[in-house]
Protein backbone atom coordinates (compact mmCIF):
# COMPACT_ATOMS: atom_id res chain seq x y z
CA UNK A 1 0.00 0.00 0.00
CA UNK A 2 1.13 3.62 -0.25
CA UNK A 3 3.69 2.89 -2.61
CA UNK A 4 2.50 6.17 -5.00
CA UNK A 5 2.55 7.76 -2.03
CA UNK A 6 6.22 6.95 -1.03
CA UNK A 7 7.27 7.86 -4.97
CA UNK A 8 5.45 11.38 -4.72
CA UNK A 9 6.56 12.32 -1.26
CA UNK A 10 10.55 11.73 -2.68
CA UNK A 11 9.23 13.39 -5.52
CA UNK A 12 8.94 16.75 -3.93
CA UNK A 13 12.17 15.98 -1.61
CA UNK A 14 11.32 14.31 1.56
CA UNK A 15 13.32 11.85 2.42
CA UNK A 16 11.94 8.68 3.18
CA UNK A 17 13.07 4.87 2.91
CA UNK A 18 10.78 1.99 3.10
CA UNK A 19 11.33 1.26 6.67
CA UNK A 20 8.85 4.92 7.10
CA UNK A 21 6.82 3.10 4.45
CA UNK A 22 6.42 -0.52 6.42
CA UNK A 23 5.64 1.49 9.11
CA UNK A 24 3.01 3.27 7.62
CA UNK A 25 1.39 0.20 6.75
CA UNK A 26 1.76 -1.58 10.03
CA UNK A 27 -0.09 1.08 11.67
CA UNK A 28 -2.97 0.67 9.70
CA UNK A 29 -2.79 -3.41 10.03
CA UNK A 30 -3.06 -2.32 13.80
CA UNK A 31 -6.11 -0.36 12.71
CA UNK A 32 -4.64 2.99 13.97
CA UNK A 33 -7.25 4.87 11.98
CA UNK A 34 -10.67 2.63 12.20
CA UNK A 35 -13.56 3.98 14.47
CA UNK A 36 -15.92 1.74 15.74
CA UNK A 37 -19.03 2.05 14.73
CA UNK A 38 -21.39 3.49 17.32
CA UNK A 39 -23.90 0.74 17.15
CA UNK A 40 -22.04 -1.97 16.22
CA UNK A 41 -18.37 -1.47 18.64
CA UNK A 42 -17.37 -4.60 18.75
CA UNK A 43 -18.15 -5.91 15.20
CA UNK A 44 -14.66 -4.46 13.30
CA UNK A 45 -15.89 -5.54 10.40
CA UNK A 46 -17.96 -2.64 10.59
CA UNK A 47 -15.59 0.11 11.88
CA UNK A 48 -15.27 2.91 9.51
CA UNK A 49 -11.67 4.91 8.30
CA UNK A 50 -11.01 7.56 10.21
CA UNK A 51 -11.13 11.41 8.63
CA UNK A 52 -8.59 12.87 6.10
CA UNK A 53 -7.14 14.96 9.06
CA UNK A 54 -6.54 11.92 10.80
CA UNK A 55 -4.78 10.09 8.20
CA UNK A 56 -3.00 13.40 7.23
CA UNK A 57 -1.47 13.28 10.69
CA UNK A 58 -0.55 9.43 11.02
CA UNK A 59 1.28 9.39 7.61
CA UNK A 60 3.19 12.76 8.74
CA UNK A 61 3.70 10.92 12.14
CA UNK A 62 5.42 7.68 10.11
CA UNK A 63 6.95 9.16 7.15
CA UNK A 64 8.95 12.61 8.31
CA UNK A 65 11.50 12.46 10.74
CA UNK A 66 12.93 16.17 10.32
CA UNK A 67 10.36 19.52 10.37
CA UNK A 68 11.95 21.31 7.96
CA UNK A 69 10.79 18.60 5.81
CA UNK A 70 6.85 19.28 6.89
CA UNK A 71 6.53 21.74 3.77
CA UNK A 72 7.77 19.38 1.47
CA UNK A 73 5.31 17.13 3.18
CA UNK A 74 1.78 19.28 2.49
CA UNK A 75 2.60 20.02 -0.75
CA UNK A 76 3.30 16.28 -1.76
CA UNK A 77 0.38 15.48 0.30
CA UNK A 78 -2.04 17.64 -2.03
CA UNK A 79 -0.21 16.46 -4.91
CA UNK A 80 -0.95 12.86 -4.42
CA UNK A 81 -4.59 13.25 -2.87
CA UNK A 82 -5.93 16.11 -5.04
CA UNK A 83 -3.20 16.43 -8.62
CA UNK A 84 -2.45 20.14 -7.06
CA UNK A 85 0.57 20.24 -8.47
CA UNK A 86 -0.08 22.56 -10.90
CA UNK A 87 -1.53 24.98 -9.48
CA UNK A 88 1.23 27.95 -7.97
CA UNK A 89 -0.37 27.99 -4.16
CA UNK A 90 2.33 29.92 -2.57
CA UNK A 91 1.24 32.39 -5.45
CA UNK A 92 -2.42 32.35 -4.62
CA UNK A 93 -2.05 32.08 -0.43
CA UNK A 94 -0.24 35.38 -1.11
CA UNK A 95 -3.08 37.03 -3.00
CA UNK A 96 -5.49 35.69 -0.18
CA UNK A 97 -3.44 37.55 2.60
CA UNK A 98 -4.23 41.13 0.42
CA UNK A 99 -7.56 40.85 0.82
CA UNK A 100 -8.52 43.90 2.73
CA UNK A 101 -9.37 42.80 6.31
CA UNK A 102 -13.06 44.61 6.36
CA UNK A 103 -13.98 41.94 3.30
CA UNK A 104 -13.54 39.64 6.26
CA UNK A 105 -15.58 40.86 9.55
CA UNK A 106 -18.21 39.56 10.42
CA UNK A 107 -20.97 42.18 10.80
CA UNK A 108 -24.27 40.24 10.86
CA UNK A 109 -24.89 36.71 12.28
CA UNK A 110 -23.99 33.81 10.48
CA UNK A 111 -25.65 31.36 9.09
CA UNK A 112 -26.23 27.97 10.21
CA UNK A 113 -27.87 25.72 7.65
CA UNK A 114 -29.68 22.21 7.85
CA UNK A 115 -27.79 18.87 6.64
CA UNK A 116 -30.46 18.81 3.73
CA UNK A 117 -29.62 22.49 2.89
CA UNK A 118 -25.79 21.72 3.21
CA UNK A 119 -26.39 18.85 0.91
CA UNK A 120 -27.88 20.62 -1.91
CA UNK A 121 -24.70 23.05 -2.01
CA UNK A 122 -22.65 23.32 -5.22
CA UNK A 123 -19.20 20.80 -4.61
CA UNK A 124 -16.51 20.97 -6.94
CA UNK A 125 -15.31 17.46 -6.70
CA UNK A 126 -11.46 18.22 -6.13
CA UNK A 127 -9.18 20.18 -4.40
CA UNK A 128 -7.53 21.62 -7.74
CA UNK A 129 -11.54 22.50 -8.95
CA UNK A 130 -11.84 24.46 -5.57
CA UNK A 131 -8.87 26.24 -5.78
CA UNK A 132 -9.22 27.22 -9.31
CA UNK A 133 -12.72 28.57 -8.53
CA UNK A 134 -11.12 30.51 -5.46
CA UNK A 135 -8.40 32.03 -8.46
CA UNK A 136 -11.32 33.32 -10.49
CA UNK A 137 -13.16 34.79 -7.59
CA UNK A 138 -10.49 36.87 -6.47
CA UNK A 139 -9.77 37.91 -9.98
CA UNK A 140 -13.65 39.49 -10.06
CA UNK A 141 -14.38 40.43 -6.64
CA UNK A 142 -13.98 44.43 -5.94
CA UNK A 143 -15.96 45.25 -2.59
CA UNK A 144 -17.10 43.07 0.52
CA UNK A 145 -19.74 40.54 0.98
CA UNK A 146 -21.97 38.57 3.66
CA UNK A 147 -24.39 36.10 3.61
CA UNK A 148 -24.19 35.08 -0.31
CA UNK A 149 -23.09 32.14 -1.88
CA UNK A 150 -20.67 32.87 -4.69
CA UNK A 151 -17.54 35.44 -3.20
CA UNK A 152 -15.34 35.17 -0.80
CA UNK A 153 -17.00 36.88 2.00
CA UNK A 154 -18.65 36.06 5.40
CA UNK A 155 -21.28 34.46 6.84
CA UNK A 156 -23.11 33.08 4.13
CA UNK A 157 -22.60 29.42 2.09
CA UNK A 158 -19.97 30.63 -0.15
CA UNK A 159 -17.13 28.22 0.05
CA UNK A 160 -15.05 31.21 0.39
CA UNK A 161 -14.30 32.83 3.16
CA UNK A 162 -14.83 32.97 7.09
CA UNK A 163 -18.14 32.70 9.70
CA UNK A 164 -19.53 30.47 6.55
CA UNK A 165 -21.57 26.97 6.37
CA UNK A 166 -21.11 25.08 3.09
CA UNK A 167 -20.02 20.84 3.09
CA UNK A 168 -16.27 22.25 1.66
CA UNK A 169 -14.27 25.42 1.34
CA UNK A 170 -11.53 27.22 1.76
CA UNK A 171 -11.67 29.52 4.93
CA UNK A 172 -10.02 33.02 4.83
CA UNK A 173 -9.31 34.75 8.13
CA UNK A 174 -11.97 33.88 10.79
CA UNK A 175 -12.17 30.81 12.88
CA UNK A 176 -12.58 27.45 11.98
CA UNK A 177 -16.82 26.80 13.45
CA UNK A 178 -17.92 23.77 11.14
CA UNK A 179 -14.23 22.10 10.80
CA UNK A 180 -15.16 20.88 7.18
CA UNK A 181 -12.42 23.54 5.60
CA UNK A 182 -10.77 21.52 3.03
CA UNK A 183 -7.30 19.74 3.86
CA UNK A 184 -4.83 20.26 6.41
CA UNK A 185 -2.10 20.42 4.10
CA UNK A 186 -3.45 23.16 2.51
CA UNK A 187 -2.63 25.52 5.48
CA UNK A 188 0.67 25.62 4.81
CA UNK A 189 2.25 26.19 7.90
CA UNK A 190 5.55 24.96 8.10
CA UNK A 191 7.17 27.00 4.92
CA UNK A 192 9.46 28.78 7.30
CA UNK A 193 11.08 25.66 8.09
CA UNK A 194 11.87 24.25 4.80
CA UNK A 195 15.42 24.04 4.44
CA UNK A 196 15.19 25.96 1.17
CA UNK A 197 14.25 29.12 2.93
CA UNK A 198 15.78 31.66 4.56
CA UNK A 199 16.76 31.44 7.80
CA UNK A 200 15.94 32.39 10.96
CA UNK A 201 18.24 33.38 14.38
CA UNK A 202 16.89 29.97 15.94
CA UNK A 203 17.25 27.65 12.77
CA UNK A 204 20.54 29.53 12.02
CA UNK A 205 21.56 28.37 15.84
CA UNK A 206 21.10 25.05 15.45
CA UNK A 207 22.59 25.21 11.61
CA UNK A 208 26.07 26.66 12.96
CA UNK A 209 26.16 24.21 16.04
CA UNK A 210 27.21 21.07 13.78
CA UNK A 211 30.69 23.50 13.90
CA UNK A 212 31.35 23.10 17.38
CA UNK A 213 34.01 20.81 18.46
CA UNK A 214 34.60 20.31 22.61
CA UNK A 215 37.35 18.61 24.42
CA UNK A 216 37.87 18.28 27.81
CA UNK A 217 40.26 20.81 29.24
CA UNK A 218 41.51 21.91 33.05
CA UNK A 219 41.49 20.24 36.03
CA UNK A 220 39.20 16.93 37.12
CA UNK A 221 36.41 18.79 38.53
CA UNK A 222 33.47 17.22 36.81
CA UNK A 223 31.64 13.80 37.84
CA UNK A 224 31.59 11.66 35.36
CA UNK A 225 28.37 9.48 35.73
CA UNK A 226 28.74 6.96 33.52
CA UNK A 227 31.94 5.80 34.45
CA UNK A 228 31.35 6.13 38.60
CA UNK A 229 28.42 3.65 37.78
CA UNK A 230 31.01 1.54 36.05
CA UNK A 231 33.52 1.24 38.25
CA UNK A 232 30.74 1.44 41.28
CA UNK A 233 28.99 -1.26 39.77
CA UNK A 234 32.61 -3.17 39.45
CA UNK A 235 33.77 -2.92 43.03
CA UNK A 236 30.55 -3.11 44.89
CA UNK A 237 31.71 0.03 46.35
CA UNK A 238 30.53 3.66 45.44
CA UNK A 239 33.97 4.56 43.61
CA UNK A 240 33.42 8.36 42.00
CA UNK A 241 34.97 9.51 39.28
CA UNK A 242 35.77 12.85 38.00
CA UNK A 243 36.87 14.38 34.55
CA UNK A 244 37.83 17.54 32.95
CA UNK A 245 34.98 19.65 31.95
CA UNK A 246 34.11 19.49 28.31
CA UNK A 247 34.60 23.17 26.67
CA UNK A 248 33.65 24.54 23.06
CA UNK A 249 36.93 25.09 21.14
CA UNK A 250 36.43 25.60 17.87
CA UNK A 251 37.33 29.09 16.60
CA UNK A 252 35.66 31.16 14.26
CA UNK A 253 36.09 34.37 12.57
CA UNK A 254 33.61 36.51 10.81
CA UNK A 255 34.12 38.71 8.14
CA UNK A 256 30.87 40.49 7.05
CA UNK A 257 30.10 43.16 4.14
CA UNK A 258 28.44 45.83 5.27
CA UNK A 259 26.90 49.11 3.33
CA UNK A 260 25.60 49.20 -0.84
CA UNK A 261 24.09 46.20 -2.08
CA UNK A 262 24.03 44.67 1.46
CA UNK A 263 21.43 47.21 2.77
CA UNK A 264 18.71 44.55 1.63
CA UNK A 265 20.17 42.04 3.92
CA UNK A 266 20.46 43.37 6.78
CA UNK A 267 18.27 41.49 8.95
CA UNK A 268 19.43 38.18 7.74
CA UNK A 269 22.35 39.52 8.51
CA UNK A 270 21.60 40.86 12.36
CA UNK A 271 20.16 36.86 12.59
CA UNK A 272 23.09 35.41 11.54
CA UNK A 273 25.54 37.23 14.04
CA UNK A 274 22.95 36.49 16.86
CA UNK A 275 23.30 33.12 16.11
CA UNK A 276 26.78 33.44 15.82
CA UNK A 277 27.53 34.83 19.22
CA UNK A 278 25.01 32.58 21.05
CA UNK A 279 26.72 29.23 19.99
CA UNK A 280 30.35 30.31 19.49
CA UNK A 281 32.26 30.95 22.86
CA UNK A 282 35.51 32.07 20.64
CA UNK A 283 33.99 34.52 18.09
CA UNK A 284 35.81 37.40 16.19
CA UNK A 285 34.04 39.76 13.79
CA UNK A 286 35.26 42.64 11.04
CA UNK A 287 33.55 44.33 8.75
CA UNK A 288 34.56 45.08 4.98
CA UNK A 289 32.78 46.48 1.91
CA UNK A 290 32.34 44.51 -1.46
CA UNK A 291 35.69 42.95 -1.14
CA UNK A 292 38.46 42.37 1.21
CA UNK A 293 41.25 44.71 1.28
CA UNK A 294 43.84 46.41 3.12
CA UNK A 295 41.38 47.12 6.06
CA UNK A 296 38.60 45.84 7.95
CA UNK A 297 36.81 47.57 10.78
CA UNK A 298 34.89 46.32 14.27
CA UNK A 299 32.48 50.01 14.03
CA UNK A 300 30.63 50.27 10.91
CA UNK A 301 29.62 53.52 12.34
CA UNK A 302 33.03 54.61 12.30
CA UNK A 303 34.84 52.54 9.60
CA UNK A 304 36.95 55.41 8.07
CA UNK A 305 38.24 56.56 11.85
CA UNK A 306 38.92 53.46 13.28
CA UNK A 307 40.33 50.69 10.87
CA UNK A 308 42.89 48.02 11.56
CA UNK A 309 45.22 46.54 9.02
CA UNK A 310 43.89 42.96 7.14
CA UNK A 311 47.37 41.91 8.19
CA UNK A 312 46.93 42.25 12.06
CA UNK A 313 44.68 39.93 11.65
CA UNK A 314 46.43 37.00 9.70
CA UNK A 315 49.22 37.97 12.73
CA UNK A 316 47.16 37.65 15.47
CA UNK A 317 44.34 34.70 14.53
CA UNK A 318 46.18 31.24 14.30
CA UNK A 319 45.25 28.75 11.28
CA UNK A 320 42.89 26.86 13.68
CA UNK A 321 40.51 29.57 13.34
CA UNK A 322 37.44 28.97 10.80
CA UNK A 323 36.50 31.48 8.91
CA UNK A 324 33.38 32.49 7.32
CA UNK A 325 32.82 35.42 4.97
CA UNK A 326 29.50 36.95 4.58
CA UNK A 327 28.37 39.00 1.70
CA UNK A 328 26.46 38.90 -1.66
CA UNK A 329 30.23 38.84 -4.00
CA UNK A 330 28.25 41.20 -6.36
CA UNK A 331 30.83 44.04 -7.39
CA UNK A 332 32.31 45.63 -10.60
CA UNK A 333 34.84 42.95 -11.55
CA UNK A 334 37.71 46.18 -11.17
CA UNK A 335 36.90 46.09 -7.47
CA UNK A 336 38.01 42.62 -7.21
CA UNK A 337 40.87 42.35 -9.83
CA UNK A 338 42.42 46.05 -9.81
CA UNK A 339 44.42 48.62 -7.52
CA UNK A 340 42.32 50.99 -6.89
CA UNK A 341 39.20 49.56 -7.74
CA UNK A 342 37.71 49.62 -4.53
CA UNK A 343 35.00 52.46 -4.24
CA UNK A 344 35.47 53.97 -1.13
CA UNK A 345 39.81 54.85 -1.22
CA UNK A 346 42.39 53.80 -4.04
CA UNK A 347 43.73 50.47 -2.29
CA UNK A 348 47.37 49.22 -3.05
CA UNK A 349 46.62 45.66 -4.10
CA UNK A 350 43.53 44.23 -5.80
CA UNK A 351 40.62 42.60 -3.43
CA UNK A 352 41.43 38.97 -5.01
CA UNK A 353 45.01 39.30 -3.86
CA UNK A 354 43.33 39.47 -0.35
CA UNK A 355 41.34 37.19 -0.16
CA UNK A 356 43.84 34.62 -1.29
CA UNK A 357 45.93 35.49 1.66
CA UNK A 358 43.14 34.58 3.91
CA UNK A 359 42.84 31.72 1.84
CA UNK A 360 46.38 30.57 2.57
CA UNK A 361 46.90 31.39 5.80
CA UNK A 362 43.66 29.99 7.43
CA UNK A 363 42.70 26.08 7.31
CA UNK A 364 38.81 26.27 6.42
CA UNK A 365 37.66 29.32 5.06
CA UNK A 366 34.26 29.33 3.48
CA UNK A 367 31.42 32.59 1.67
CA UNK A 368 27.86 32.59 2.93
CA UNK A 369 26.20 34.03 0.48
CA UNK A 370 22.50 35.52 1.08
CA UNK A 371 21.66 35.83 -2.61
CA UNK A 372 19.41 33.21 -4.17
CA UNK A 373 21.73 30.99 -6.04
CA UNK A 374 19.21 31.00 -8.74
CA UNK A 375 21.35 34.49 -9.53
CA UNK A 376 24.96 33.50 -8.95
CA UNK A 377 25.70 32.52 -12.76
CA UNK A 378 24.29 36.28 -13.96
CA UNK A 379 27.15 37.98 -11.74
CA UNK A 380 30.52 37.63 -12.82
CA UNK A 381 32.26 38.43 -9.39
CA UNK A 382 30.26 35.39 -7.80
CA UNK A 383 32.23 33.06 -10.00
CA UNK A 384 34.55 34.11 -9.42
CA UNK A 385 34.83 34.45 -5.76
CA UNK A 386 33.69 30.89 -5.57
CA UNK A 387 36.32 30.14 -7.34
CA UNK A 388 38.87 32.00 -5.16
CA UNK A 389 36.92 30.02 -2.33
CA UNK A 390 37.72 26.77 -3.76
CA UNK A 391 34.19 26.25 -4.45
CA UNK A 392 33.34 26.79 -0.85
CA UNK A 393 30.59 29.50 -1.54
CA UNK A 394 27.38 28.15 0.14
CA UNK A 395 23.84 29.80 0.76
CA UNK A 396 22.11 31.09 3.22
CA UNK A 397 19.78 28.60 3.90
CA UNK A 398 19.16 25.72 6.00
CA UNK A 399 20.59 23.44 3.51
CA UNK A 400 23.33 25.51 2.79
CA UNK A 401 24.71 26.26 6.54
CA UNK A 402 24.39 23.10 7.05
CA UNK A 403 26.86 22.29 4.10
CA UNK A 404 29.10 25.01 5.07
CA UNK A 405 29.72 23.56 8.66
CA UNK A 406 29.67 20.21 7.71
CA UNK A 407 32.93 21.08 5.52
CA UNK A 408 34.72 23.68 8.24
CA UNK A 409 33.89 20.66 11.10
CA UNK A 410 35.94 18.92 9.17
Amino acid sequence: MFVKLFYTLRTYGVPVSTRELLDLNAALDKGLMRQPHPDFPEDKDLWYFASREDMYRLIKLCMVKDERHFDKFDRAMADYFDGVDSLDIDELMAKLTDIPKEWLELKLDPKNLTEEQRRLLKKYGSLEALMKALEERLKEQKERHQGGSKWVGTGGSSPFGAYGDHPEGVRVGGESRKRSAVKVWEQRKYRDLDDDKQLGTRQLQMALRNLRQFARTGSADELDVKETIKRTAQKGVLDIHMQPERRNRVKVLMLFDVGGSMDIHIESLEKLFSAAKNEFKTLEFYYFHNCLYDFVWKNNQRRHAERTPTMDLLQKYGREYRVIFVGDASMSPYELFSVGGSVEYMNAEPGAVWLKRVTDHFDKVAWLNPEDPAYWNYTHTIGEIKKLMEGHMYPMTLHGVEEMTGYLAR
